[in-house]
């Protein structure tokens, strides 16, 4: 609670209450000063200095200076295109957020010409001329790209907030932001877009300040900026590639530097769909991206905010390609937790995942140090861990490889499966335990009497080692006694 107090103190100023299209960038209006974080905000990159100063003088309206314009089915269709450059420059001006009782007459206005912008492009009623597309782009980014806010840890100095736990920040200028989002996803998404003039606007560099506002911690604008990524991947292919670089680089220093970014789950949801549109065979650039940046996303403590993306897009690989199934299995058991139980429950939920869609020859490439971890899983104090390892059992394609695989796998797991039946204290794993032994004894009673004759062998030996060594103690014990 004293977290979620702090956090709230330090942003009483949000990026979009700032006129960041009239100030150069660093700086903020009025006695305000605004930090500009590395990969967050500043002017669009597209625009020259001198079109940001340009910009960036009418950006604030003076009060009454902005009117209703006419509705576009008002005016002659030869004056829309006019008209729809002078909606624009309506929705260029900036507004103060903080304060709702600020410009309340201003802000309705823009919000509404926003409103048949929207409308105006998703009729089709009319082709935007070219010099438009560039107009409106360009207001798209004095709306969109901003600075974001600080987040929780940078705010506190506290770098063990949960983000799980912490309530988002949510962006004060929404109602109008939402538009301008919408805006341009109409614009992406519209049958009249020609892709040849449309990627002269949305290049590489428009695509990138798109790709820093994942970090936005407003869940609403993420899911927007998923869909436009989602929508510009698809439209524009000659983009295709450098999106997929742009989003390893995100996942590279999430992995390896920060360990914290809001947009992961969201970019693994991209790339699931990518990812299940590749062609086979898949090329190496792409097997690549799986061992470089999807199995080290394993790694990151929150990782809880985006397993279920990323199991899907692991899973995604090794149904397009199974010979990518040993290759998964060894990533997962690299990274596999010592101590956190919770993160193992999600490890053993997806390595079934992927066990589902491996077949004999590469299991049988990485049995002996996957049975190994799943013994000591079996064997976990956390009833959660062991109850979810014996789950594989009641999968009918694992238990099949298991099955074909018995002579490796009991002799390996055999003593994990004693030690749960004598001595584990929840009641749930001994059952599960009692009937996984039995199917090992009734799959090769031979084998399983085998492997019980060799345990009982390993333990008298052990027994026999702990008595020598409680009688050297003893005579050590006597020595010093009698000295």
């Amino acid at each position: 609670m004293f977290n979620k107090i702090i956090k709230r103190s330090h942003r009483k100023v949000a990026k979009s209450d700032v006129d960041f299209a009239y100030a150069p960038p660093g700086r903020s209006s009025g006695s305000v000063v605004v930090i500009n974080h590395a990969s967050r905000g500043g002017a669009p990159p597209h625009l020259s200095q001198q079109q940001q100063m340009t910009s960036g003088a009418a950006a604030r309206p003076p009060l009454g200076t902005i009117d209703n314009l006419p509705m576009f089915r008002d005016v002659l269709v030869l004056e829309r295109q006019n008209l729809f450059l002078r909606k624009l420059k309506i929705c260029c001006f900036q507004f103060d957020f903080s304060d709702t009782l600020k410009t309340v007459r201003e802000k309705e206005i823009k919000r509404q010409t926003l409103v048949e912008l929207v409308d105006f492009i998703q009729s089709g009623s009319g082709k935007i001329t070219e010099a438009n597309q560039e107009e409106m782009i360009q207001m798209i980014s004095l709306n969109i790209f901003r600075s974001l806010p600080p987040a929780s840890h940078e705010n506190t100095g506290l770098e063990n907030l949960d983000p799980e736990e912490d309530d988002p920040y949510l962006e004060p200028s929404w109602p109008h932001l939402q538009l301008v989002y919408e805006l341009l996803v109409r614009y992406v998404v519209s049958s009249d877009t020609d892709t040849k003039v449309a990627k002269r606007y949305i290049d590489h560099s428009f695509v990138l300040r798109l790709l820093d506002l994942f970090d936005s911690e407003d869940p609403r604008e993420r899911e927007y900026l998923k869909t436009i990524l989602h929508r510009i991947y698809g439209k524009f292919m000659v983009h295709r590639p450098f999106i997929r670089k742009a989003i390893n680089n995100i996942f590279y220093r999430f992995i390896y530097e920060t360990g914290r970014h809001n947009g992961i789950g969201e970019l693994l949801e991209i790339l699931g769909s990518i990812i299940n549109g590749f062609a086979l065979p898949m090329k190496e650039e792409h097997k690549l991206f799986l061992v470089r940046a999807l199995i080290p996303l394993h790694k990151p403590k929150p990782i809880a905010m985006y397993h279920q993306q990323l199991s899907y897009c692991i899973t995604q690989f090794v149904e397009k390609d199974y010979k990518l199934a040993d290759t998964v299995i060894m990533g997962l058991l690299k990274y596999w937790p010592v101590i956190n139980s919770q993160k193992e429950v999600l490890f053993i939920g997806e390595l079934e995942e992927v066990l589902e869609a491996t077949q004999a020859v590469e299991f049988q490439r990485c049995i002996v140090p996957l049975f190994k971890r799943i013994a000591h899983s079996l064997n976990s104090p956390h009833f959660q861990v062991a109850e979810r390892a014996l789950f594989l059992w009641n999968n009918e394609h694992i238990a099949g490889l298991i099955s074909q695989n018995r002579n490796i796998i009991l002799p390996i797991i055999f003593e994990a499966l004693e030690k749960n039946i004598q001595s584990h204290w929840n009641h749930a794993v001994h059952g599960l335990t009692v009937n996984v032994r039995k199917t090992f004894m009734e799959m090769d009673a031979e084998l399983f009497e085998e492997c019980q004759r060799q345990y009982a062998e390993r333990e008298a030996k052990s027994s026999e080692v702990e008595k020598r060594r409680e009688l050297v103690w003893q005579q050590l014990a006597a020595a010093a006694q009698g000295g």
